[in-house]
């Protein structure tokens, strides 16, 4: 077990400290919930151990698949170690259906099944509501070169590609995800969160949501829902109730 030392930052859902191995960093998933940009939160008892235990599977999966990422292993319920790495200052959104903000900006059906999956650049400024921007919006805040760029674009390709189809295995469609990229001994990995607090999962039989947006829109059932999604993915390995 690393030594734990000073908070390095704090997000909508984890904390991420600091080590006593520079290389390394923990994640504690935390059980706050939010949502709006902040505008509405919650707590959701138990959230952060099942998020913790949906990240470790989601990216020992990628891992599988030959996406490097920043995961090195759970520590406990609540923890997992990581390389630590510099994050970009910019996330990624890929929809393969039309739902939330790109209907507000589209009006497209919610629910429509996209021809190709929509890829989008966020800033990751909370207080500006996280502004969508290009790549030449990227390439003026010399946020990442062209060549980095591409290569976050094409990693979120084929993280979709994966994910998408081991979701449709367990009978969830993946409707849309955020994620996020740092910097690690010149590679660039997989880093921040796969959960249903950063994707959208809709049950492929009913259509409901199994994932924030109970929170979002008091649908009820929060814990329930990120507990069925880690029941599905874990089958018969799943032996703890968080």
């Amino acid at each position: 077990m690393p030594e734990i030392r000073e908070l390095i930052r704090e997000g909508r859902g984890k904390r991420v400290y600091a080590t006593d191995d520079p290389d390394l960093a923990v994640v504690y998933y935390k059980d706050e919930a939010m949502a709006y940009h902040g505008l509405k939160r919650g707590r959701i008892l138990g959230k952060g151990e099942i998020n913790n235990a949906i990240c470790q599977h989601l990216f020992t999966l990628l891992q599988g698949q030959g996406v490097e990422t920043h995961f090195v292993r759970q520590l406990d319920a609540r923890q997992s170690l990581v390389y630590r790495c510099d994050m970009m200052c910019f996330a990624v959104q890929v929809r393969n259906r039309v739902a939330g903000s790109l209907h507000a900006r589209t009006r497209l059906p919610v629910g429509m099944k996209l021809d190709q999956p929509v890829i989008e650049f966020v800033l990751k400024e909370s207080d500006m509501e996280d502004p969508l921007v290009n790549h030449t919006h990227l390439l003026a805040m010399k946020a990442a070169t062209i060549e980095e760029i591409e290569e976050v674009r094409r990693i979120s390709k084929r993280i979709n590609e994966i994910w998408t189809a081991y979701m449709s295995e367990i009978n969830i469609e993946l409707i849309d995800f955020r994620i996020e990229f740092g910097r690690y001994k010149g590679k660039i990995l997989l880093a921040d969160e796969l959960s249903p607090d950063k994707a959208r999962f809709w049950d492929s039989r009913t259509h409901e949501p199994l994932d924030i947006d109970r929170f979002r829109r008091d649908l009820g059932d929060v814990k329930e829902a990120y507990q069925e999604v880690l029941r599905r993915m874990m089958g018969d390995q799943l032996t703890t109730n968080p």
